[in-house]
Formats: structure tokens, sequence, C-alpha cells
């Protein structure tokens, strides 16, 4: 498993280096997280460390979440518990402050991977309706017949939520909850921007959608038409 580090401090680098190996994990560097949120997280990687000397927006929090459920480590400074709280909601897995415990922390980075594994897809039915199937063990969907095509893990976690709530009109509250594992006030462009994402490989115009569809002022339903 490999494990991507953003941090400016050459000596913080070379013990969370030590940290992540312990945890069982390969390392490589990033600039920023700007320039993750850019290029878009590489899908090998499987853990993210963020090591800031301040704390970062929530709002770039956010836009990391809505791109992969890869787990989160900020490590910062001394902030309130305030603070701390609204990374954590904004889609952190965990927040650390300085001075940290290599020890404790090689232990909670350990725990994060395992839960960040959980059950394995193959253990979820295959869904097929309409002339769409869902693959959980690969992890992709086949549209009339046409070549399977990937999915994230987003993609694929809003994809099969909604297959199973099948003409169910579920809230964005209700899908953020199921998608992100967030809980409280939903996130209407965070939703949005992956329903589009999703729509552009099981749709076969993702501008009339006939699988995906939007409630006005409510949310998104399944509901295959003709």
């Amino acid at each position: 498993m490999h494990a991507l580090l953003v941090d400016q401090d050459a000596d913080e680098t070379a013990v969370l280096s030590l940290v992540l190996q312990r945890a069982g994990l390969t390392m490589s560097r990033a600039d920023a997280l700007e320039r993750i949120l850019l290029t878009g997280p590489d899908q090998s990687v499987d853990f993210v460390v963020l090591a800031t000397r301040e704390s970062p927006p929530a709002a770039q929090i956010r836009r990391f979440r809505a791109q992969t459920q890869v787990p989160l480590l900020l490590i910062v400074g001394r902030i309130e518990e305030e603070a701390q709280v609204e990374l954590l909601e904004a889609g952190a897995d965990l927040v650390v402050s300085r001075p940290f415990s290599a020890r404790l922390l090689i232990a909670q980075v350990r725990a994060l991977l395992r839960r960040a594994a959980g059950a394995p897809f193959f253990t979820l039915a295959t869904l097929s309706v309409a002339g769409l199937t869902l693959d959980p063990v690969t992890r992709s969907v086949e549209v009339d017949g046409e070549p399977p095509r990937h999915l994230t893990h987003l993609e694929f976690r809003l994809l099969y939520t909604l297959m199973i709530h099948q003409g169910q009109i579920l809230p964005r509250e209700m899908l953020v909850e199921h998608v992100w594992g967030y809980t409280g006030e939903g996130d209407r462009d965070l939703v949005r921007g992956l329903v589009r994402r999703l729509r552009a490989k099981v749709e076969r115009d993702p501008r009339s959608p006939c699988y995906i569809l939007n409630i006005p002022g409510v949310g998104y339903t399944f509901a295959p038409q003709g």
C-alpha cells in the first residue's frame, strides 16, 4: 500500500516516513494538497498525510474528499477544539496536533487503514437493472452489453446506493451520509459533481439521463426510463 505525504519540513518528513513505513506503507511526496486537487489523486495512493503549520481551510478538505475516499490524516500545530471539529466534519479522518508520539501515530495509521478496508466488495451482490449491470468484484459498470467501465470508490458507492433504493427519492443529505460517511447537512455541489461524473459513465446522453434522475429541490433517484 502507498501513502502520499505533503510536508515542507525535512526533519518532520523523515519522522513521518518512518511512521508510514512501520505502519506498512511505502511513501512518496507531493508539494501541496492543491496540486493533488488539480491533478486528481492517483489511483495507486491508499493514504494521504497533510502536515501543515497552519490549519488548512475546511473547503480544501471538502474538495479533496469530493474526489476520493482515501484516508486523510492532518498534522497541524496547536488549534482550538472547534477548528479540529470543523476539519473532521469537512472530511479529515484524523487530526493530530504537534508534538505527536510516533508510536501512537503508527497505531492510529494502522487503525485508519483497517477501517478504510471495510467490507470487501466481493461480499456485495451484483446488481442488474434495465440493461445496467454493476459488478462489485471488479467495481465496474456495464451498460447494454458495452465494454465495462471502471468506477472510482465514490462512484461505485453512489451507484450502489441508488440502485438498492431503486425508485426511491434519496435526499442529498442521505447520499452524503451513505457515500462519504458524513452526517448532518449535505453539500449540494459535492453530490452534483459526483452525479455528473457517474452519468458520464452510465448514461448514453448525460444531458438527458435515463437512469439517474434529479428531483429538483429534493435529491436523486435511480428510476430507469423507457
